[in-house]
């Protein structure tokens, strides 16, 4: 693996206390960041601090946490001051906190849970940007890494709040990321593949008659055959895009799993001029049609 240095580095990772979150967390602290970590559990939040400890590559590392709701406007802002005053030169946000929501048809399920969904996977990195984003501006540079996931770019049929607030946020981050290249701040979006994590088990638990024979097959056929993707795998490309390697690089939704991005850094300009690796809409001249398009 590319040894992608963060010393001299701080980096605020929402969602750290288990999965991709905390993964992200421990590569980041081994490459020398200093970090502050947020999460709704504080039993798990405090065993994730102890192990990342475990992982710095310097001792004087500052590793930092705090009990933080992200769809909550108060307990951001009390976050964001919190973060700021530890770490005056934050470099690096890493929006991670996520929930797939209610899972059903859409006429069955709860609708305050399916607000609440929304609230977690939109409203909270629009609250964190909100807080966060004049310190950018005037600092003159940043990462902003949003994880993103299926719902993106894929419609999915009884998880619907899941996919909307997915396919929104990033192009939330792709308007950000416009906003803010003068200010030399990349925003970026990771999808980092099917992932056995916790999402992964709420969905079996559901069964299928919540979320679809068909998905529910074949979520358990990609966790019973060992087809899952790694958690190193998107950690890293986080890591990637979190370093000075990436500098450039922003407004794209990257697959940890398919692209080749540490080759982009050598095509920056062709990048710039280019809407690959975005979300936008296929038209029939896309795909060979002549019968749809003016």
């Amino acid at each position: 693996m590319t040894d992608y240095d963060l010393t001299g580095r701080s980096a605020l990772v929402t969602g750290a206390s288990q999965g991709l979150g905390l993964k992200i967390a421990q590569k980041f602290a081994a490459a020398g960041c200093d970090l502050f970590l947020c999460s709704r559990n504080s039993d798990r939040l405090n065993q994730a601090a102890l192990e990342i400890v475990k992982v710095r590559r310097h001792p004087n590392q500052k590793v930092l946490f705090k009990t933080t709701d992200v769809s909550d406007p108060y307990d951001v802002e009390e976050l964001a001051s919190d973060v700021l005053k530890a770490f005056e030169h934050l470099t690096i946000f890493v929006s991670n906190a996520g929930i797939y929501g209610p899972m059903g048809r859409l006429e069955d399920i709860n609708l305050k849970a399916f607000r609440s969904s929304l609230e977690i996977n939109l409203m909270g990195p629009v609250l964190l940007a909100r807080a966060l984003l004049p310190h950018f501006r005037r600092q003159g540079y940043g990462k902003i890494i949003q994880i993103s996931g299926g719902g993106a770019t894929n419609p999915m049929p009884r998880i619907e709040s899941y996919a909307a607030s997915k396919a929104a946020v990033v192009r939330l981050m792709e308007s950000i990321a416009l906003d803010l290249i003068e200010d030399r701040v990349d925003v970026n979006s990771v999808a980092p593949g099917l992932l056995d994590t916790r999402l992964l088990g709420e969905v079996l638990k559901a069964g299928p008659h919540a979320v679809g024979q068909d998905f529910y097959d074949r979520m358990r056929a990609s966790r019973d055959q060992g087809r899952c993707t790694d958690l190193d795998i998107g950690a890293q490309l986080c890591l990637f895009l979190a370093s000075s390697a990436s500098d450039g690089i922003t407004g794209r939704l990257i697959s940890a799993v398919w692209d080749d991005y540490k080759s982009w850094p050598d095509h920056l300009e062709e990048l710039k001029k280019s809407d690959a690796y975005t979300i936008r809409r296929v038209t029939g001249r896309d795909r060979g049609t002549n019968w749809g398009d003016k």
